[in-house]
């Protein structure tokens, strides 16, 4: 069985989007509601992290061998600054829920085909979650891009 191949590689999704969600909240503190809601959201993150490892403890985690460090995202290194900076940030920050999401969605499927209710509860409600920080970075990124891409020098 593979599953723990793709637990294990969310539960590291998770890890870095949280990471990632931090240091975007650290570098933009002048847009208080990138700041205090990216915080939020890491909080989140580390919560859907905390019961993908409640699963892995049942699970089993991935073998070494079999490749998940090839089926990950790296977190953002070095937050940008400026009015395009933050909006690259925001569209970084969207590519690691998309790959967190989708992951979520793989995982579903598994817990599906295998009857496995507690792992299916997890899913929904993480995955009910990471669609709303979807929608909430598009919303951002929105709303940020006019001032970015044309009033900014």
């Amino acid at each position: 069985m593979k599953l723990p191949v793709y637990v294990t590689l969310l539960a590291e999704s998770e890890s870095t989007l949280a990471r990632s969600y931090r240091q975007v909240a650290d570098a933009h503190g002048d847009e208080p509601d990138i700041h205090f809601l990216c915080l939020t959201l890491a909080k989140q993150c580390e919560n859907h992290r905390q019961k993908l490892d409640e699963v892995i403890e049942r699970i089993g985690r991935a073998p070494a061998d079999d490749e998940p460090e090839r089926l990950h995202a790296d977190a953002i290194e070095e937050p940008r600054s400026g009015p395009l900076g933050v909006l690259r940030d925001l569209q970084d920050l969207y590519l690691l829920a998309s790959l967190t999401d989708v992951t979520w969605t793989v995982v579903k499927q598994a817990a599906e085909a295998l009857v496995d209710h507690h792992l299916l509860d997890i899913v929904e409600s993480c995955q009910k979650e990471t669609a709303v920080q979807l929608r909430w970075l598009i919303t951002r990124m929105k709303q940020a891009a006019p001032q970015a891409l044309i009033a900014a020098k």
